[in-house]
């Protein structure tokens, strides 16, 4: 069966969570517990999508503070060495490609390598922005800015962004997933 034929809500357990798994970058406990509350989903005034967009958000703010941690150290640096070594999901690698950081040149990989371990140093974990529609040099401006930023301004700043790219990656499934389930 194609799954991405099928409303989400209409499918098994094992295909619900494959089809959400990545949305939380390497977080596939945000899916499973989703698939949990699926039945209250159809219930939204705004639709599906609107409701798996709000679940998962709340199922993440939920979370204690180490499982948020967790989530945001499984993002990948920008142009960092998951990248280089092109070990990125998908989703990032297309995200990073469409802000050209696939193509940087020799010096420009050495700022945002640079700007990469600043950030991870002072913050724990990666800097974390959702770069759809930005360009490298939008992207190096808000690494700057956002350095001076202390731990708890930043820590909700990159959950902030995580919310925004599971919302590019929630609008790029099939149409076909946010039908109504048939029972």
């Amino acid at each position: 069966m194609d799954t991405t034929e099928t409303a989400l809500l209409d499918q098994d357990k094992p295909s619900f969570i494959k089809q959400l798994k990545d949305i939380y970058e390497h977080s596939k406990w945000v899916a499973e517990a989703l698939y949990e509350q699926r039945d209250t989903l159809n219930q939204h005034p705004e639709g599906i999508q609107i409701a798996v967009q709000s679940a998962l958000r709340d199922i993440v703010e939920a979370a204690d503070h180490n499982t948020q941690l967790a989530l945001l150290r499984a993002h990948p640096d920008l142009a960092g060495k998951a990248a280089l070594a092109g070990e990125l999901t998908d989703a990032s690698s297309n995200e990073q490609a469409g802000a050209g950081l696939d193509q940087l040149s020799p010096p420009e990989l050495e700022r945002f390598l640079a700007l990469n371990e600043s950030y991870r140093d002072k913050f724990g974990f990666p800097f974390i922005m959702a770069v759809k529609g930005a360009s490298k040099d939008q992207i190096l401006e808000a690494f700057e800015a956002r350095l001076p930023n202390t731990v708890a301004t930043e820590f909700r700043y990159a959950l902030n962004e995580v919310h925004k790219i599971a919302g590019f990656r929630l609008a790029a499934l099939p149409d076909s997933l946010w039908a109504q389930p048939s029972c």
